[in-house]
């Protein structure tokens, strides 16, 4: 789509549940504190896709509305007050596509600078858009409530988009890790240095027993919610910690009261929704970029290639479960 120096090529969602619109409209301009960012990349996430269906009310993302969370370009200008960046600095982060802030499938973005950081130099656009979301969530759980350490047994539950990043940085601490999910992610486990549960073959009881004498797991990441937190609540060791990031519903405490465990719940989006807490992220980025950099971090990415023409098949590969890793959408060039 042709533009000219002060439009941007934009996706549009105006009703729940409907195609994407492609528009040409007004290039943003960053207001005090905000960068504006030539988007080369976003990643799909499942909370966009129930964004797209109005089944995400947390969100509070009014229609018409432009969604993606985690962007990934370079930066063309910075507003006032703005020292941290400059432009052609390459970035990353989450940058809005809820709260009512504009996300990043478009050619340009306005983001609060504290939302962003340097990219990690080892990583292409495509690796970097895949990152925000996901490491932040993890990281929140694992260093910020659970304080991971050296030597402890973590058990992370899913090893899908936060899954597989909670594994990493878990190992990065110097931690035992473990990981239930499908048999078919069993060999992707492994490669990341973990030990592989399969959850359809061996019961709670029987992994406790079998990975920690009975002792449970000083750390447990709930990442799938449901019967994922009741699994987390008996899989956990007596002082032990359990988080989660899909900690929705009605659970019994029992089994988490009796062995004197504590329980911290994730809700990434709160500093977007809020503006309170945002420097945190960029904190967290700055995190990721230096454990990308020393070959600690490497984000799964599904290998097709998405842009705009195709987006109702990214979101079908999300939405049907089919996709090999983060789908990301390449933006502009």
């Amino acid at each position: 789509m042709e533009t000219t120096a002060t439009e941007m090529d934009a996706l549009v969602l105006t009703e729940t549940n409907s195609d994407f619109v492609r528009t040409s409209m007004v290039r943003p301009t960053p207001a005090a504190g905000e960068v504006l960012v030539r988007v080369k990349a976003s990643s799909v996430n499942p909370l966009d896709l129930k964004i797209k269906s109005g089944q995400a009310p947390h969100a509070r993302h009014p229609l018409p509305a432009i969604l993606g969370i985690d962007v990934a370009g370079v930066v063309e200008a910075v507003g006032p007050g703005v020292t941290a960046f400059r432009p052609q600095d390459e970035v990353f982060g989450m940058t809005g596509g809820v709260g009512g802030l504009q996300g990043s499938l478009a050619t340009f973005v306005a983001v609060d600078a504290d939302l962003l950081a340097l990219k990690p130099t080892n990583l292409t656009m495509r690796e970097a858009a895949a990152l925000p979301l996901v490491f932040i969530t993890a990281w929140e759980g694992l260093v910020d409530r659970a304080q991971v350490q050296a030597r402890q047994k973590v058990l992370v539950l899913g090893a899908g988009g936060v899954g597989h990043v909670a594994i990493q940085i878990a190992r990065a601490f110097g931690a035992e890790v473990f990981a239930v999910d499908k048999a078919a992610k069993h060999s992707q486990i492994e490669e990341l240095c973990a030990t592989a549960i399969d959850r359809h073959q061996t019961t709670v009881e029987e992994y406790v027993k079998d990975h920690t004498c009975g002792r449970g797991f000083d750390v447990v990441y709930d990442t799938v919610g449901g019967a994922g937190i009741d699994a987390a609540f008996n899989a956990v060791s007596r002082f032990g910690h359990v988080v989660s990031c899909l900690g929705w519903g009605t659970h019994s405490l029992g089994p988490l009261s009796f062995r004197a465990a504590s329980y911290s719940g994730v809700f990434t989006l709160l500093p977007i929704l809020t503006g309170e807490g945002r420097a945190h992220h960029g904190t967290i980025l700055r995190e990721a970029k230096r454990l990308a950099e020393a070959g600690k971090i490497t984000p799964l990415l599904d290998p097709r290639r998405f842009s705009f023409e195709t987006i109702a098949k990214a979101y079908a590969e999300i939405d049907n479960r089919t996709a090999n890793g983060k789908i990301v959408i390449d933006v502009g060039d």
